[in-house]
């Protein structure tokens, strides 16, 4: 039985933002506060110019200041934040005569030369914040030794059934290889793709590819921020934020050849911008459950504020629709944990969005997609052509090679 709570928890809250399925990332869930709106309104032109400055000085810093590729979990997930404003996914095949643990492992060292500058096939171009991720499709894990040991109730084993709204050709689905690389500088993300499938040569085969960018960040709260999407509205970012909330929803804490990982969803959709942009602001707000401008539920309040599901209009009209992307993705709804989301916009080969989520159980995604899937307004403006799940090996450094716990 579905359960609307008309008063939910702080984590169904942050579920709302942060469980969103195939498509929560085009949801807003974030936006600027009015003491902040007016703060800005209010400056002199001297003022806003030094502020403007100072903006691209710590912005400049920042795609200058390296990422540790090392450590318990690999960066590019919750590292670094925010997220860099540029990402290439790549999807690959590994042939069946290769064996997975050398080849990670040299892809590690790989890895750790590009984000050091130390990597001749960068070409000269500095690495900067440049992060490398790396996961394994489920048809590598189940045949992994760790697996094999571990049972088959290792994560990571279980790929992504199919669901409506998908047109995804048989190469846009699955894969053994993910590499998830995201730097300031968009120029570097291509070389070092590059460098990694030289390392790989002919072990890999490159399913497909898609670059993507998020628009500028937002301050929402501390700590957070989040872009405006293509559908005009604000990109929540609200999830597993303290370190309670991670170890409960994003990493793996076993068995012991997954502890340290997560798993990935990668889903590519095109967006219907036309019939979206015909609808009036309202049309479009009662698809979301949120205000445009500013992220604002519905039923009321600030950006911060618990979406109430049980708000009515006088008339007996709830405030955020039935239908409303906000409560069919309302995780005290669905009854899952929160996502960590790294959602990118894109504009080839069609305007749309490139969705990925990090979770400890795929079950958080596929039934949030499941429980939209139903009856969720927004759906109907997407179309989903590629999509895969991977397991984000555990953190690495030089002792312990990318991938030694699963493949030995």
């Amino acid at each position: 039985m579905r359960r609307a709570d008309p008063q939910p928890s702080r984590r169904a809250f942050l579920g709302t933002a942060g469980t969103a399925g195939a498509v929560m990332a085009v949801g807003g869930v974030a936006g600027c506060d009015a003491h902040s709106t007016q703060a800005s309104a209010a400056q002199s032109p001297h003022d806003a110019a030094a502020a403007a400055a100072g903006t691209a000085t710590t912005t400049v810093a920042a795609a200058n200041t390296p990422v540790p590729p090392t450590g318990r979990y690999q960066a590019g997930i919750t590292t670094p934040q925010p997220a860099q404003p540029n990402l290439l996914a790549l999807v690959a095949d590994l042939d069946d005569k290769a064996a997975p643990g050398p080849l990670l492992a040299e892809l590690g060292q790989t890895v750790l030369a590009l984000t050091a500058g130390t990597e001749p096939r960068m070409l000269g171009l500095a690495p900067g914040d440049l992060t490398i991720t790396i996961g394994v499709g489920p048809r590598l894990v189940q045949k992994a030794p760790g697996a094999q040991a571990a049972g088959a109730a290792l994560p990571g084993t279980t790929d992504l059934p199919q669901f409506s709204r998908e047109q995804i050709a048989p190469q846009a689905r699955g894969g053994d290889l993910l590499i998830q690389l995201c730097a300031s500088d968009a120029l570097v993300l291509p070389v070092a793709a590059a460098a990694l499938l030289d390392q790989a040569g002919t072990r890999l085969a490159e399913r497909w590819r898609q670059s993507a960018r998020r628009g500028p960040n937002t301050p929402v709260g501390p700590g957070r921020t989040a872009p405006r999407n293509l559908l005009g509205f604000l990109d929540g970012i609200v999830g597993p934020a303290t370190t309670a909330e991670q170890q409960g929803d994003l990493w793996l804490a076993g068995p012991a050849p997954v502890a340290g990982g997560t798993i990935a969803v990668v889903r590519r959709m095109e967006l219907d911008l036309r019939s979206f942009a015909a609808l009036s602001v309202p049309q479009q707000e009662a698809v979301f459950g949120r205000r445009r401008d500013s992220g604002v539920p519905l039923s009321g309040g600030s950006i911060a504020t618990n979406p109430d599901l049980g708000a009515k209009t006088p008339d007996g009209r709830y405030l955020i629709p039935a239908d409303a992307h906000a409560r069919r993705a309302h995780a005290n709804v669905v009854g899952v944990g929160l996502m960590q989301r790294r959602s990118y916009s894109i504009d080839d080969p069609r305007p749309g969005l490139l969705f990925i989520s990090f979770q400890n159980d795929l079950h958080t995604f596929t039934a949030t997609l499941t429980h939209m899937d139903d009856s969720d307004a927004l759906l109907a403006f997407t179309t989903t052509t590629a999509s895969a799940t991977f397991l984000i090996l555990p953190g690495f450094d030089q002792q312990h090679p990318l991938g030694s716990t699963l493949f030995g």
